[in-house]
């Protein structure tokens, strides 16, 4: 049985930033990463880099307070908010001098001021810092081996394990490379892997982003906050997909295709969507993402007309990118369309990354609270940064209070799972289903739909699951039970919020609710019972409170078989 102090499930910059806190104490540290080491949300290729904002002097932290929580229009967490604000400077010199990750700038003080510098939602400039795949990894590369971090790549996370007293003592692993299970114990874990995109058909993270990480934490006591709250942002369809398009550049943006806005609103409404990346209920300019999504899969075809002279310079930086990386050059053919981005909610924690459950912590994308029903852009790179080194350091103190104590070689794996074929079928259906009526026009009768086919494919996921499986099914069956668990939880979420807010579109609201019933966060969870992961029944339901791994016996299982038989 393999062991380690700290067990980090991700390596996007939250992730990474957490395990090299953590491992700063002299715990030691292990990182597993359903696809490569740097990977999801943070190193997307779809994208130039990252933008990374912070408040420019301590008056401008509490503007971003406030101005955090009137973006997210009363949802987010305020102690989760100062905690993120105040953090950030320090992130950012911790990033520039510790880490020695050379970020860009504006290339001047008046370059820094024009409009294009404004972060998306935000009301006026910041303190702004590009932050490039490159530098970046090569930074984190050199510290990881510098601390002797382990790296796990190809290792997806399928369950978490407990104790008879319900801490969490380690993870039950899927070697990708080896095809096998791996049970690993933990003095403390933390679960940065990433968002809800995975999801939906058409995601603008890397494929490793698996959105089923909320799921397991959820059926192990933890709560989810605010995940009605999913972004949707226009991307490319052609000539090349998955690729973010750049909100500053709408304004330059010629609609070649009738699309159901007025023409004499078209260009206010396009100059007003350049002032923000993903799609939000509270604009106007709402028309042209209803007009992408209408436009479905295809996309909805346009081109730029950028001007000969004065291009600002954040839009040349966007335009040389597409170019020298992509080889698209402005005057080609254009579609966009819609896609799932970021999520703005997911395991809920407070300010040192707790989730609630002992020995588990949580950050990143993976985590809500500190974004509301819409966020700031260049505030989701920051989260990262603080939250991760928060939650680094929290799990590192964790472990050093807990006593030695590793998971027994005969913990006991189940026997049931699921064709792979099977799997990836239901798991298609479950993004069709979630793209068909989740994106962003949702009603009660869509969201209805959504819960009934979500239901009918559980259904069939466990009627499909059979005994003596293999480790590839055991962990096939684990990651959709969790997708389709955590899905009907977005969607429920989605139902019970019936009005529009930020992110969250309802097509068929009637706008009667109070402001005091606008501001009212939800949150799912604990589940009552578990039914997925290879720690737990295919079969049949279990209540909750009588299942643990670990000393306590359960006569009432079926047949299993015992690790590394």
């Amino acid at each position: 049985m393999e062991s380690t102090d700290v067990l980090v499930i991700g390596s996007g910059i939250a992730g990474l930033c957490a395990a090299i806190e953590a491992a700063r104490t002299d715990a030691t540290v292990a990182v597993a990463s359903a696809g490569k080491t740097m990977s999801g949300s943070s190193f997307f290729p779809g994208t130039w880099g990252l933008g990374l904002i912070g408040p420019v002097d301590e008056d401008d932290e509490q503007d971003l307070i406030d101005t955090i929580q009137t973006v997210g229009c009363g949802v987010a967490d305020p102690e989760l908010v100062q905690t993120f604000v105040h953090g950030i400077p320090q992130a950012i010199t911790w990033i520039e001098q510790d880490l020695g990750v050379e970020l860009q700038r504006p290339q001047s003080a008046d370059s820094a001021q024009q409009k294009q510098f404004i972060p998306c939602f935000d009301h006026k400039t910041r303190m702004w810092r590009g932050l490039t795949r490159k530098p970046l990894e090569d930074a984190l590369t050199t510290r990881i081996e510098s601390l002797g971090i382990r790296l796990l790549p190809r290792h997806e996370l399928i369950d978490l394990v407990e104790d008879m007293n319900g801490r969490i003592t380690g993870t039950v692993l899927y070697d990708l490379t080896e095809k096998r299970i791996v049970p690993f114990a933990a003095k403390a874990t933390i679960i940065a892997a990433g968002g809800t995109g995975g999801l939906f058909e058409r995601s603008l993270t890397s494929a490793d982003v698996l959105s089923s990480s909320q799921a397991i934490a959820l059926a192990h006591g933890a709560s989810l906050t605010n995940i009605e709250f999913m972004q949707m942002m226009p991307g490319f369809i052609e000539p090349k997909r998955n690729l973010v398009f750049n909100e500053k550049t709408w304004r330059y943006v010629h609609v070649d295709q009738p699309a159901d806005i007025a023409d004499d609103k078209l260009d206010d409404l396009l100059e007003q969507r350049s002032g923000y990346g993903p799609f939000t209920s509270r604009l106007a300019s709402r028309a042209i993402d209803l007009a992408i999504d209408q436009a479905g899969a295809e996309g909805l075809a346009l081109h730029y007309d950028f001007p000969r002279e004065d291009v600002p310079e954040f839009v040349q930086t966007f335009a040389t990118w597409l170019q020298d990386e992509h080889g698209i050059a402005p005057t080609d053919e254009m579609r966009v369309a819609m896609y799932a981005h970021a999520a703005n909610g997911g395991i809920k924690i407070d300010k040192t990354a707790h989730t609630g459950v002992e020995g588990l912590y949580a950050c990143g994308e993976a985590t809500g609270g500190m974004h509301g029903a819409d966020r700031i852009g260049g505030l989701s790179s920051a989260n990262g940064i603080v939250f991760g080194r928060i939650a680094g350091a929290s799990a590192a103190q964790a472990a050093q209070n807990t006593p030695e104590a590793a998971l027994k070689a005969d913990i006991t794996l189940p026997q049931y799972g699921i064709a792979t074929t099977d799997a990836e079928r239901l798991t298609h259906s479950l993004r069709h289903t979630m793209s068909t009526y989740c994106m962003i026009n949702r009603t009660e009768t869509g969201l209805s739909e959504a819960l009934h086919e979500l239901e009918g494919l559980k259904t069939e996921a466990t009627t499909l699951s059979t005994q003596k499986a293999q480790d590839s099914e055991v962990a096939a069956l684990a990651r959709l039970q969790s997708q389709i668990q955590l899905a009907q939880e977005m969607v429920k979420a989605m139902r019970k919020r019936t009005e529009s807010l930020g992110s969250h579109y309802r097509a068929d609201y009637t706008g009667h609710l109070s402001k005091a019933e606008h501001n009212q966060s939800i949150s799912m969870g604990p589940v009552s019972s578990k039914q997925h992961g290879p720690i737990r029944v295919r079969t049949a339901a279990y209540p909750y409170s009588e299942y643990r791994v670990g000393k306590a016996r359960i006569d009432n299982r079926p047949a299993r078989r015992r690790y590394g038989q």
